[in-house]
């Protein structure tokens, strides 16, 4: 069976519908318009990154504090006027104070919501989305960050509040839901999972930016807490550093798979289910075990490492 067809039985099986691609780090291929490296299935599609789109937040926060432009102990202070929902600060009962590299750390190993709104404004808001075409990926959009979203979906809905719309979300059809603007990847935050592939290969190639900068994003997508999605198709052997997204109905992650012979491969997976429950052990695991079946794919026919 084709590989393309093997990745797109991983996730029916599961009830999804699944979108990934998978890339080796190194080796001489393209890049850029035309590319076809790798391996995957609807490689080029559109799809939402939720928040996946911290990885170009947080590169964008350490190329500026590389340049010199921010300093990275400065402190900012969050109060209960600036929480989101999600894991982190939104959990405090309190004010709570951390420096803007601190703010990166959680945007990034809890995918803390807050901290990454608070980034966004210092880093300034149009930045991400220019970074994604000063690295040439063009099918990359950011329209705003975590607080945007919010507030898109809570205006889609008809809610005035964070507690409305807890009450109203789940009262509303599934097909209604599937419209929201933050589900649609042609009006929110998107790319494809080849662009996302070609962002990791970049970062870990250190060429989207500074090699300090982009070591920062590297050490910091490797204390990503989150373990249930591609770490846990590769298994102990294999080193992950890797970043979640999810919204109602939307199970997403990219990272790089490191292989104790040395070998490294960008993948991201892209996964949509019917049912809108944030969590899905079933499309979990059905992410991980197709993005080791893409990169094993990938072993399966390189040419021979140099001894």
């Amino acid at each position: 069976m084709p590989i393309e067809e093997r990745l797109r039985t991983v996730f029916r099986d599961a009830g999804a519908e699944g979108r990934l691609h998978a890339r080796a780090i190194d080796g001489d291929e393209d890049e850029g318009p035309g590319d076809t490296a790798g391996a995957g299935c609807d490689a080029d599609e559109p799809v939402v990154l939720a928040s996946v789109f911290k990885v170009l937040l947080v590169l964008e926060f350490a190329r500026q504090t590389v340049a010199g432009h921010l300093d990275p102990r400065e402190r900012i202070r969050i109060t209960a006027e600036h929480r989101l929902g999600g894991w982190g600060t939104a959990g405090c009962l309190d004010d709570v104070e951390l420096s803007l590299r601190d703010l990166a750390h959680f945007a990034m190993s809890v995918s803390d919501n807050t901290a990454a709104d608070l980034l966004l404004d210092r880093v300034g808001r149009d930045t991400p989305g220019l970074l994604a075409k000063e690295l040439g990926l063009m099918e990359t959009r950011v329209v705003g960050g975590p607080r945007q979203v919010l507030e898109s979906m809570l205006v889609d809905v008809g809610a005035r509040d964070e507690r409305e719309f807890a009450t109203v979300f789940p009262t509303l059809p599934a097909d209604e839901v599937h419209r929201l603007a933050a589900l649609d990847p042609r009006r929110t935050n998107s790319s494809t999972p080849r662009e996302m592939t070609r962002l990791l290969r970049m970062i870990w190639r250190d060429a989207a930016g500074p090699p300090q900068a982009c070591a920062q994003v590297r050490m910091l997508m490797s204390r990503q807490v989150f373990r249930h999605r591609l770490a846990a198709g590769f298994g102990d052997g294999v080193r992950v550093s890797a970043k979640t997204g999810t919204l109602p109905g939307l199970h997403n992650e990219v990272g790089v798979a490191e292989y104790p012979d040395g070998g490294r491969y960008a993948v991201a997976v892209f996964a949509r289910t019917p049912g809108l429950a944030a969590n899905s052990t079933g499309t979990d695991v059905a992410i991980g075990t197709a993005a080791r079946a893409a990169v094993e794919f990938l072993r399966s026919t390189a040419s021979p490492r140099p001894s």
